[in-house]
């Protein structure tokens, strides 16, 4: 094996001539992955005037410099473009947004959260959705005002995917 199996970084071996290129190479790759951050969502085409350490998430179709690199994190050096394949679970802050972008299923996942609940202060404030709830029918009363509010209340929670349809 020439490289890491995650994110390929050069090894060096025993008599290697300029091991500092390859260690600077890793160094460098290791600069854009650990804790990667990116500018944007997903592009096709790299951007005209890139600063160095700039990262970006090239798209699908990509062109240019970019040209089979689908789906790859592109950083920017000094000495161009350094390209990391995505292994699955990685993650990278998209900046333009502050949102976060997950590498899963052979795509980048922009923005979503994924868990079984959520908690604040302790308290589960959101957790797995319950079964359909029926809107208000029947009765001896009808109290039109009352029922045009569960409705309203029941929308916004199926909406919000809080409970199915």
């Amino acid at each position: 094996m020439s490289g890491t199996p995650r994110l390929a970084l050069p090894f060096l071996s025993p008599g290697q001539a300029q091991k500092e290129l390859f260690h600077n190479e890793a160094l460098q790759r290791l600069d854009a992955a650990v804790a990667a951050a990116v500018e944007e969502p997903p592009r096709t085409s790299p951007p005209p005037a890139p600063a160095a350490g700039a990262c970006y998430l090239v798209g699908s179709g990509a062109t240019g410099e970019w040209a089979g690199r689908d789906r790859s994190l592109a950083s920017y050096s000094s000495g161009g473009w350094r390209y990391i394949e995505p292994v699955e679970g990685m993650s990278a802050y998209v900046r333009s947004s502050g949102t976060w972008a997950v590498y899963r299923s052979g795509g980048w996942e922009i923005g979503a959260l994924r868990g079984s609940s959520v908690l604040i202060g302790g308290q589960q404030v959101v957790g797995s959705r319950f079964g359909p709830i029926a809107a208000p029918g029947g009765g001896t009363t009808v109290d039109t005002e009352a029922r045009e509010t569960i409705a309203l209340i029941l929308a916004a929670l199926r909406q919000h995917g809080l409970i199915q349809m």
